[in-house]
Order: C-alpha cells, then sequence, then structure tokens
C-alpha cells in the first residue's frame, strides 16, 4: 500500500507500549476480510486555539483521559482488528505527529493527502489499494477525532455491520438522539430486515441535512431517525461500485493514483492527479445516492458517541456530576482556577490563574498566543472568531 509517503522508515522491532495505551488485542472481529480506515482531517475551528492548522484537534487529548483523540480512535479499532490491518489517511503535514502518536501503525499503513480533499477521495483512495491486497475486503471508515464511551457495545455493533455488509449494502452507524442536536445529519430509518447476525439492522430511508431546532424535536421524538455519526462498513468492491457510478471523474483519478507503481512513481502521479479530484464528503458521493437507491442499512447505536464538535460537547462529556452545583472544572493540565458563582469550562496550557466571576456557563482556553472566552451557548460561532482572526491578518495563530 506504501508509495504515498516520501522517505518512509524501514520496518522496525514492535515498539515498548506507550505509557496510557492498552495492550493489543486478543481476539478482534472474526471477518478475516476486515480492514479498517481512520481519516484525520479536518481543521476543527470550533475548537481553536487548542486546534490548530497544524495541529489539529484530533491529535489533541481535549477531553483530558490522557489520550488524544486520534489516539483513543485508535484503541477502539485497535480492539476490532490487527495494526497491519488498520490504515490512517492524513494530511501530509501531520504525517510525522500521526507516526509519533500511534507507533503501532506499520509505516506503509499511512496514507499522506497532499491537499484537503474531503472524505470521499481519502475514503476512496484508501478503499482502493486495500481491495487491491484483498479482493474480498470489507472496510470500515471511523472518524480519528470523536468520542465513545462504551467500546464493549461499539464494538458489538460493529460486529453487526460487518455482517450486513457481507450482502453489499453500504452499512452506516445511527446514534439514537438523546436530545434535538442541530448540529448533526439525521438519517431516516425503515423496518427491521431480520437479518440472523445483524438483528438491529433496519433499512435507510434517507439521510437528512442539520435541521433547524422544531425540525431536530420531530426527528429526536419521533423514533424513527438516528443521527448520523459517520461511520460507514461496506465492501470495498461496493463502496467502489457506488463511487464509479457517482463520481466516475474522482473514481478515475484515484484509480490512476492506486495503479501507479509504490514510490517515486505513485508520488509523481499523486502530485498530478490529486489537485484535480473533486471536493466531497462521501456522504454526498456514495451514502445519500446508496440510501435513495435501497441500498443502505443503519445498525442503530448507543454507545456513546459525540463528535467532540465544539467546546460545549467538550464541556457536556468532561464536567462532574456534582448535584445542581457544576462550578468551574478544568479539562486536561491543571489549572488553578478561582470561580465565584460561576460555572463552566477551563482548558490552559499555561501557568496563571484564572479567576472567573459572575459568569455562566463560559468556556475560557488560555494559551501562549491567544485567548478564548465564549458562551457555550455559541460555542459553534468560534470558527466565526477564526475567520475573523484570518480576516484581519493573524494566520499566525491559526
Amino acid at each position: 500500500m506504501g508509495g504515498m509517503i516520501a522517505d518512509a522508515p524501514a520496518p522496525e522491532p514492535a515498539p515498548e507500549p506507550v505509557a496510557g495505551a492498552p495492550a493489543a488485542p486478543a481476539v478482534p472481529l472474526a471477518d478475516p476480510h476486515f480492514h479498517a480506515v481512520i481519516p484525520a482531517g479536518g481543521s476543527g475551528t470550533r475548537l481553536w486555539p487548542v486546534s490548530r492548522a497544524h495541529a489539529p484537534k484530533f491529535l489533541h487529548d481535549v477531553l483530558g483521559v490522557g489520550r488524544s483523540l486520534l489516539q483513543s480512535t485508535w484503541d477502539r479499532v485497535e480492539a476490532l482488528v490487527s495494526p497491519d490491518r488498520i490504515t490512517v489517511v492524513t494530511g501530509a503535514p501531520h504525517v510525522q505527529a500521526v507516526r509519533e502518536q500511534l507507533p503501532r501503525l506499520g509505516a506503509d499503513r499511512i496514507l499522506a493527502e497532499p491537499s484537503p480533499k474531503d472524505s470521499a477521495a481519502a475514503i476512496g483512495l484508501a478503499a482502493m489499494l486495500i481491495a487491491d491486497e484483498d479482493p474480498d475486503a470489507i472496510i470500515g471508515s471511523f472518524s480519528a477525532d470523536h468520542s465513545i464511551t462504551n467500546v464493549d457495545e461499539f464494538t458489538a455493533v460493529i460486529a453487526q455491520a460487518c455482517a450486513a455488509a457481507t450482502g453489499g449494502d453500504i452499512v452506516t452507524i445511527g446514534i439514537t438522539p438523546t436530545y434535538p442536536a442541530t448540529a448533526y445529519g439525521y438519517i431516516r430509518t425503515g423496518p427491521l430486515l431480520a437479518l440472523p447476525a445483524a438483528p438491529a439492522a433496519r433499512r435507510a430511508l434517507a439521510f437528512v441535512e442539520k435541521p433547524a431546532a422544531g425540525r431536530a424535536r420531530e426527528y429526536t421524538y419521533s423514533g424513527s431517525y438516528r443521527w448520523n455519526a459517520g461511520m460507514f462498513i461496506a465492501r470495498a468492491d461496493a463502496l467502489l461500485a457506488v463511487m464509479a457510478e457517482q463520481a466516475p471523474e474522482l473514481h478515475a483519478g484515484l484509480r490512476e493514483i492506486a495503479d501507479a507503481a509504490p514510490g517515486a512513481e505513485r508520488e509523481r502521479v499523486l502530485a498530478e492527479v490529486w489537485p484535480g479530484l473533486e471536493k466531497k464528503a462521501i456522504d454526498y458521493v456514495v451514502a445519500e445516492p446508496a440510501a435513495a437507491a435501497g441500498r443502505v442499512v443503519v445498525i442503530p447505536g448507543d454507545f456513546g458517541w459525540d463528535d467532540v464538535g465544539d467546546f460545549d460537547s467538550v464541556a457536556k462529556l468532561r464536567q462532574p456530576v456534582r448535584g445542581e452545583e457544576h462550578g468551574v472544572f478544568s479539562v486536561g493540565r491543571e489549572v488553578d482556577v478561582v470561580d465565584i458563582d460561576a460555572s463552566g469550562v477551563v482548558m490552559s496550557d499555561q501557568d496563571r490563574l484564572i479567576a472567573i466571576v459572575g459568569l455562566h456557563d463560559v468556556v475560557v482556553v488560555d494559551t501562549a498566543d491567544a485567548l478564548l472566552v465564549a458562551a457555550r451557548s455559541h460555542a459553534q460561532d468560534v470558527k466565526r472568531a477564526v475567520a475573523r482572526a484570518a480576516e484581519i491578518g493573524r494566520e499566525d495563530v491559526l
């Protein structure tokens, strides 16, 4: 699979276990053709100034659990499949950081994107290279920057998804909504399919864009909609067939790259072809048209999923339970905080004391070159602050 990274190091002996990392799994998924793809991209502007262009959110321990979001994703996926069948797709500037954070990832199992092209190109190229190695491959795509709290339930759901995918359908995981979220897309589901090895499987009837608040309430309480978690499990050949149908130019460009000989030749073709590829999410290229054709299956999941999209998500996931009084709490590095009649979340890599007085549900993020103060209710708008900083010429803090 290698050839997209210049100067890849020679294989080394297995490294010593990393502090905080669980041991390699004893029993992965039973399917010998299952492969995992971890797309590690995106700038995470709603988590600025922790997330930066040179060090996006998946490289950070934004939840204060002792592992970055990428490392936590690796831990979950390694419970499903051995490292030699895990592929990480990331931007070229992040390759070295990914290698350092994932020492069990083989040098030939990382694909470097010359520039961001969204998930269709990233997952499509990984699927092609995997299918060239294993024509019977089933691939699972798992974002590098999400949080899952019940790993055992996650593993059970993915086992059902693999079983459902063997028939050639595209399988996605639909999270049972717990509140009327307007930041997530939804999947409308149909009746149970009565698949023996996937008893929870339902037909996906449609993918729905992020709704307004009123419509989100309808979806949440109807029982017929699930959040779209962006996880896809499918036979590689089935996924690529839909891509060839729906985005033939993108498919042809990826095929040209995959067909080039690994090493310098593939690097040359990649540099020539990649800039002209269509920039689209896999939802639009594969999932939505496949659902319209009745070719998508949903496995409902209830395993504590969150996309960690903004600081409100961080606060929900990490705030302590102390009755009605939550106060101000810090995430990650221990910070000296004085709070007077205040509540919220603080993240800081500085040594200075932070005092918060009379502010509720506030977010404070203190770094060496940027300070963010925001209301949790406006957490989605942090990306607007990033855009404004760029407008005034402060690219140095982005």
